[in-house]
């Protein structure tokens, strides 16, 4: 597997990468934080194609194209609301990540960036959160390996960055 890169910076921008992942809501209609982000940077028709979609249940993945984000394709995921741990929400959120590279792989893209799923709004801890989504990620990678050149993940704050540096490091 190549390496996992993190990187502290806003995901609207140019990584040179194939797909984002949309940390989305269940309505795919836009919101805050990295999902009103990514549908401000790509502008109204992202909006006009996921009103085609009817929505993502919990944990599912669906791709549109990216309109005015320097990528091809938008990969919406819906993460978990925490409501204090558990498998079950464990379990959702490996579903974001493992079904957000599903789909880039049905759509052909070779590097993907990440935001880090239900850490935001939906109040999942960073710490684990990123040791799920790197576990998962890696994983997914390794299984298809020949798929992927390069999978980042583009987190937002220091903080942020710091829980996906330890947890990179506990899964190495």
């Amino acid at each position: 597997m190549g390496n996992i890169e993190l990187l502290l910076g806003d995901i609207t921008r140019d990584y040179g990468v194939d797909a984002i992942v949309n940390a989305a809501n269940s309505s795919l209609l836009g919101g805050g934080g990295v999902d009103g982000a990514i549908h401000r940077a790509a502008g109204p028709e992202l909006l006009e194609e996921c009103r085609t979609l009817k929505g993502c249940p919990t944990g599912g993945a669906k791709t549109t194209r990216a309109y005015r984000l320097p990528c091809k394709y938008v990969i919406h995921t819906v993460g978990p609301v925490w409501h204090g741990g558990g498998q079950h929400e464990a379990a959702l959120l490996k579903d974001c990540y493992h079904n957000s590279m599903t789909r880039a792989l049905e759509a052909g893209a070779r590097s993907v960036a990440f935001p880090s799923v239900s850490t935001g709004v939906y109040h999942y801890p960073v710490d684990q959160a990123a040791a799920i989504a790197l576990k998962t990620v890696r994983d997914f990678w390794n299984a298809h390996a020949s798929s992927f050149e390069r999978i980042l993940f583009v987190l937002f704050d220091e903080r942020t960055l710091a829980a996906y540096k330890k947890a990179y490091e506990d899964l190495n």
